[in-house]
């Protein structure tokens, strides 16, 4: 079997780790299986990948914070950028004949570049299924449901998709109904849970003891993400930090590889005044530092809360809100069901960020909430290898009692 993964990756690091742990999941419960993964990320190669899968890299494009896209390296126009990855894209497609399609967030692709592959695949290749896989929240509802229907997307998923795989759960974010989903559409919906992540490559000990912190030391870890917007996070911490440099528990900071280069000199200038402080510009096993810490500071993307999630961690989110609102959304939903504690970061005032983290620290270790579904790569790789047809009926039902949100 063949599957070809579309990555929407315009900006940071979360889509294409999404994809990828999707990949992995695949490979490890399936015999003779080959995945073929096309992204623009610059970073791919900086990841493990295992065995049957390989991938295209596309010639990278850049939101910024506008939410208009650009060529990132080369000295070219959008609009030729998007000519060359979509005619990359559609050669890919058409001599690798796969037999799933799995297509990231867009329905059309990034400024329309999958177009040429779904026609492609419809007339050449009718045996080849399309999914599309959102994750839990794109953006507030008013802008989506206005982008949505500026962009066709439902003409498109109409035409060309079998499926939709929502990468969250109706109880955190009923998509289906938040966005207004026309029939046609919202019918070939499936909820499948949130991405839980596999263990770390290293384990506790082996980061504790790489960093020589004591196993009875608390540890913060502090991460940004893919970091390109993440600075302001990481500055915050550090200046609400430096007051308390001898402060009872010991700190990891991890940049991100997409922080601006001046960025990172001001972060590793700061921290050279902060005793027990470790900065690292980018590790490839977040998920084992993460187990590592007792407490996390992020912002809100995806993975890193399913990261947060899976473990049980204690954790204070500063999410994105420009130019998207998800990474809030999804923050203040979880801090209200008493998950994690949001702060927003046009709000956040000096020395909150330390507080928070004090008050993290001080909460008892709780275990993974037993009800926060999970589930997700069992069922995505299901309805990939099978077509779905065992799962429930694809109109959206909430397969989980809602959840009980703290008071």
């Amino acid at each position: 079997m063949r599957i070809t993964v579309y990555s929407h990756d315009s900006y940071g690091l979360g889509n294409v780790r999404r994809m990828i742990a999707i990949c992995e999941h695949l490979l490890a419960t399936t015999e003779d299986l080959s995945i073929l993964l096309i992204s623009g990320s610059p970073m791919l190669h900086s990841f493990r990948l295992p065995e049957g899968l390989d991938y295209i890299k596309l010639p990278c494009l850049n939101r910024g914070q506008t939410g208009r896209p650009t060529a990132k390296y080369l000295k070219t126009g959008l609009a030729e950028t998007v000519r060359l990855r979509s005619e990359l894209i559609l050669q890919a497609v058409a001599h690798f004949h796969p037999d799933v399609l799995l297509v990231d967030k867009n329905p059309r692709g990034l400024e329309g570049e999958l177009e040429d592959t779904l026609y492609y695949v419809e007339q050449m290749l009718p045996p080849t299924r399309c999914v599309l896989l959102l994750r839990d929240i794109l953006d507030r509802p008013e802008a989506t449901i206005a982008l949505w229907q500026k962009q066709g997307f439902h003409r498109t998923i109409e035409k060309f998709y079998t499926s939709i795989l929502v990468a969250g759960m109706p109880q955190v974010f009923d998509l289906v109904r938040e966005y207004q989903l026309p029939q046609a559409t919202a019918h070939k919906v499936h909820y499948c849970g949130y991405i839980a992540k596999p263990a770390g490559v290293q384990s506790i000990a082996q980061i504790r003891t790489g960093l020589g912190i004591a196993a009875d030391r608390p540890l913060v870890l502090v991460t940004p993400g893919g970091g390109e917007d993440g600075f302001q996070l990481v500055e915050r911490y550090l200046v609400d930090l430096e007051p308390f440099a001898d402060a009872a528990f010991h700190s990891l900071v991890i940049l991100g590889p997409e922080m601006p280069a001046e960025r990172r000199r001001d972060c590793f200038a700061a921290a050279t005044r902060l005793p027990h402080l470790h900065m690292l510009e980018f590790t490839d096993d977040l998920t084992g530092c993460i187990a590592a810490a007792d407490a996390v500071v992020s912002m809100g993307g995806y993975n890193t809360i399913c990261e947060i999630l899976t473990l049980g961690k204690r954790a204070v989110v500063v999410p994105r809100v420009r130019p998207v609102e998800e990474q809030w959304i999804r923050s203040a939903r979880l801090e209200q069901m008493g998950l994690l504690t949001a702060l927003h970061p046009d709000r956040i005032q000096a020395g909150e960020l330390y507080t928070a983290v004090q008050s993290a620290l001080a909460q008892p270790v709780r275990p993974p909430c037993a009800r926060f579904d999970l589930n997700a790569l069992g069922r995505i790789t299901h309805h990939l290898l099978c077509g779905g047809q065992t799962l429930a009926p694809p109109t959206y039902v909430p397969a989980l009692p809602p959840l009980e949100v703290a008071s």
